[in-house]
């Protein structure tokens, strides 16, 4: 944490961006603010490739908050049966829906406290509707961004939520909306939570996972 500096930050976040772009890479994170929201519910504990599959599907029966609010709860069960928790998901996205509806006149709202108002949304989904749906500088922390953001040494932290406080006095604001999306690719693709790739990553001379990782190997790694 001593040889952190905003100078080694703004590079590594240079070298993700050269190697993934920032254009987000799921569906469900190029939407409008429903659907960014109702498709980030579904995507607790399921992969990207079901979450969109769930979501595309079941906007595209029920498009708007009323028509979902007003759907039967096993028809939306049987519509994203592909994602984790099918069943407790419909009652969800259902509610919530509802609650726009009827409280919001439809709308999303755009404000934190608004949206973690709603039933099963929490910060980081929260922060992905505020960040992909109305394009506002915040940064969600999923399981990837905190992953990595302590295996770079960036942040030591047991909860996302430590996790977030601290990334956000450590990068620089103007970065603040790639971070999200840069650590997911990186996580998919060669961060995982485990074997990561290290071999392969661009960034890992600035990582500290991989420098306590050579360090325990020791002389050997050179014979």
């Amino acid at each position: 944490m001593k040889e952190l500096s905003e100078k080694n930050i703004i590079e590594v976040l240079e070298r993700l961006k050269e190697a993934y772009g920032t254009r987000p890479w799921n569906w469900h994170t190029q939407q409008k603010p429903f659907y960014v929201l109702i498709s980030t519910i579904l995507s607790q504990r399921t992969r990207d490739p079901q979450t969109d599959a769930a979501a595309q599907a079941l906007l595209r029966r029920f498009p708007t908050p009323h028509d979902l609010a007003h759907a039967p709860p096993d028809e939306i069960a049987l519509i994203i049966r592909g994602v984790n928790y099918h069943r407790t998901k419909a009652l969800r996205v259902k509610e919530v829906s509802r609650i726009i509806a009827e409280r919001y006149g439809g709308k999303v709202p755009t404000d934190l406290e608004s949206l973690l108002s709603l039933p099963g949304v929490g910060p980081k989904t929260a922060n992905c509707v505020l960040l992909y749906g109305f394009h506002q500088a915040v940064l969600p922390v999923d399981t990837h961004v905190h992953r990595i953001a302590n295996r770079l040494g960036w942040v030591n932290t047991r909860r996302p939520e430590e996790t977030e406080e601290n990334l956000k006095e450590v990068i620089p604001k103007t970065w603040i909306p790639y971070v999200n999306d840069l650590f997911v690719k990186h996580g998919q693709t060669l961060c995982r939570p485990k074997r990561p790739l290290c071999e392969e990553c661009n960034v890992r001379n600035y990582c500290q996972y991989w420098k306590d990782r050579e360090h325990q190997k020791g002389p050997e790694k050179n014979l």
